[in-house]
């Protein structure tokens, strides 16, 4: 049965409803951005986050080999340069290493991932075995968490901005390149999610999909908060 376009339309409100999940509200992210984080507990996000940073291309090399639609496949590709760059010195994965440098931390130890507690790393692993493992549609609506994220990422600018002045500007440059690389991202992926969901299963599915992701972001932030509980 296909939907029609007002179960469409309640399709889309219902995902982005997902947004009371994501992980902007978790304590961690709200002591961040209220500038209540001392050195090494922002350190130790920094670190911990760069193994799901550097994950991110190989999830969405994951969704490109399931993906029979050429189309999308021209248009995915993009995140993959995002991150990777196509040349040294370029993407979001070196964007970050430039932020582990701006708060202290060296480039090898944030690469080879010595810092990255247990419960991140099986957060992120998780995130890249669904991306490999499930329909590549399901793959591309658990993505869509980047519809939540300008917010996050501008209200993250300012406070860093604001509270964190110790680190160096040019390092958030991570965060200024999300704030238009999100919106274009989110808004392919829910053009594919809406064209290829169009009956109550595959769209539950999607809903699922998304709500799995929310639990890989915030289940990532449970275990930062807990090794970063006695720093300062």
């Amino acid at each position: 049965m296909t939907l029609t376009a007002t179960a469409t339309d309640e399709f889309v409100a219902a995902l982005r409803e997902q947004s009371r999940r994501y992980h902007d509200q978790h304590p961690f992210s709200r002591r961040m951005n209220e500038g209540e984080l001392g050195r090494e507990q922002i350190r130790c996000w920094v670190t911990n986050r760069f193994a799901y940073q550097a994950a991110i291309p190989r999830k969405d090399a994951a969704i490109l080999a399931n993906c029979p639609d050429r189309q999308v496949r021209r248009r995915w590709i993009r995140r993959i340069h995002d991150h990777d760059g196509t040349a040294d010195g370029e993407g979001g994965i070196e964007a970050w290493l430039r932020l582990g440098e701006a708060v202290g931390l060296g480039r090898e130890e944030m690469e080879d991932q010595r810092h990255v507690v247990p419960g991140v790393r099986f957060a992120v692993d998780a995130y890249v075995t669904f991306a490999r493992t499930r329909p590549w549609v399901e793959a591309v609506a658990s993505s869509l968490t980047e519809l939540f994220a300008p917010d996050l990422m501008a209200e993250r600018l300012a406070a860093f901005e604001r509270h964190y002045t110790w680190i160096d500007p040019q390092g958030l440059a991570y965060f200024r390149a999300r704030l238009t690389q999100a919106p274009r991202d989110s808004a392919h992926a829910l053009e594919v999610v809406t064209e290829h969901c169009r009956t109550p299963g595959t769209q539950a599915a999607a809903l699922a999909a998304l709500s799995f992701k929310c639990d890989v972001l915030w289940s990532m932030l449970d275990a930062i908060d807990r090794a970063c509980a006695d720093r300062q």
